[in-house]
């Protein structure tokens, strides 16, 4: 499905399911299936090569780097509850393999886990309990990396890519799919949120132990597990001082919401590199009905792009695809009006951890956007329109 559009899935618009990814069952609802025999598309409830046999829809969780062409065909009728956070990309099995209806964004092998292996993370893990005794983040990350096993936690100890900076215990937003902090619609939240804020020395220690011995360092504040970065404003800013005072090396970038234009002014003016601000839309009111700020408006959000431009610092949007909402008609002409206004330089292009009919559901009673054009056609249209524009998932190094 693409929104409330069926299609058929073809083996030329997938891939062999890629290497991480994790199948899903999921309960109670039905699997819509296309009958080639009657060359319509059904519900069905029971198995029908065996009627004593219940079926349920199966879905895939792609690995990072590929974002969802369309989602599992499921019929939820009379459920009200909703489905764990995770995305449910549409899948099917071929001759020999599972296979998904996804496209390749990003190559970079940045979360791999098969190159994770334990004993190294656990190594890492002793090395810096022992350099670092009293440092509260690097003991928060420790569980991040061994407990949840979080890939930027990971990297961490493996002295690679990007090192992970939570440092926020709340939020200013409300979002339907936060990962880290839920109380309604059934929904349970990934990974407990840090409890505590990081002194700046803290977070500098973090951010200078991975700058000065891994090459092409990015060091992000802004995480799973955790509130909005901005609102621990006073404990980044100085953070950020005090890491420039001893290197000018390394990307330090900022994923968030970007909510207080006037803390993202001050933190480039510290030292900021690069701003990655989360979207769902970049129409007003399909994004207020996922985020549900609480403090700010989009407006603000515009403005802070606008500021971190003018900056000169690099901005990408984390945008968050559910395939028959993002690449409606109404959502790609909005999205191409966005780029060309504020001059973005990447999106970063993710999969929408979210029951996905419901959300599709939630988007249809503000507006109706139009049919689906196709992710794999709005990303080549925006490539031919906007040829600078960087298409992708990680946060790119800038030095």
């Amino acid at each position: 499905m693409s929104g409330s559009t069926h299609f058929v899935l073809k083996k030329k618009k997938t891939v062999p399911m890629p290497h991480g990814s994790e199948l899903m069952m999921l309960p109670q609802r039905k699997p819509i299936v296309y009958n080639i025999a009657k060359d319509l598309f059904e519900t069905l409830e029971q198995n029908p090569f065996n009627p004593d046999e219940k079926i349920f829809p199966v879905a895939v969780f792609n690995s990072p780097g590929y974002v969802n062409r369309h989602f599992c065909a499921y019929d939820d009728e009379g459920i009200k509850g909703y489905l764990p956070l995770f995305s449910y990309g549409a899948v099917g099995f071929g001759k020999n393999n599972f296979r998904s209806a996804t496209l390749l964004v990003d190559k970079e092998p940045r979360q791999d886990l098969r190159q994770m292996p334990h004993k190294k993370i656990a190594r890492g893990v002793k090395y810096l309990q022992k350099k670092y005794p009293d440092n509260r983040l690097i003991r928060h990350l420790e569980t991040c990396a061994l407990e949840y096993g979080c890939p930027a936690g990971k990297n961490f100890f493996l002295k690679r890519y990007e090192a992970p900076l939570p440092t926020s215990i709340v939020c200013n937003a409300n979002c339907i799919g936060c990962i880290s902090l839920q109380t309604q619609n059934n929904l349970c939240a990934c990974q407990e949120r840090i409890g505590f804020t990081p002194t700046p020395e803290e977070i500098a220690q973090v951010s200078y132990e991975h700058i000065s011995t891994v090459k092409n360092a990015v060091v992000s504040f802004g995480q799973g597990c955790e509130g909005e970065p901005l609102t621990a404003f006073k404990a980044i800013e100085p953070a950020i001082g005090l890491i420039r005072k001893k290197t000018d090396k390394g990307t330090i970038n900022l994923n968030t919401n970007a909510s207080l234009p006037d803390c993202v002014e001050q933190l480039c003016q510290a030292g900021l590199d690069s701003m990655r601000v989360s979207l769902n839309s970049v129409r007003e009111n399909c994004y207020n009905a996922y985020f549900r700020p609480r403090s700010y408006q989009f407006s603000d959000v515009l403005k802070s792009i606008q500021i971190a431009k003018q900056q000169g610092k690099f901005v990408s949007i984390n945008y968050l695809n559910c395939p028959g909402f993002t690449d409606s008609q109404k959502e790609f002409a909005a999205l191409k009006e966005f780029i060309h206004t504020y001059k973005i330089d990447m999106i970063q292009w993710r999969n929408l951890n979210f029951d996905l009919k419901k959300y599709c559901d939630l988007m249809l009673k503000i507006e109706d956007s139009g049919r689906p054009l196709g992710m794999e056609t709005i990303i080549e249209k925006l490539a031919t329109r906007f040829p600078s524009l960087i298409h992708g998932y990680f946060n790119p190094p800038l030095c």
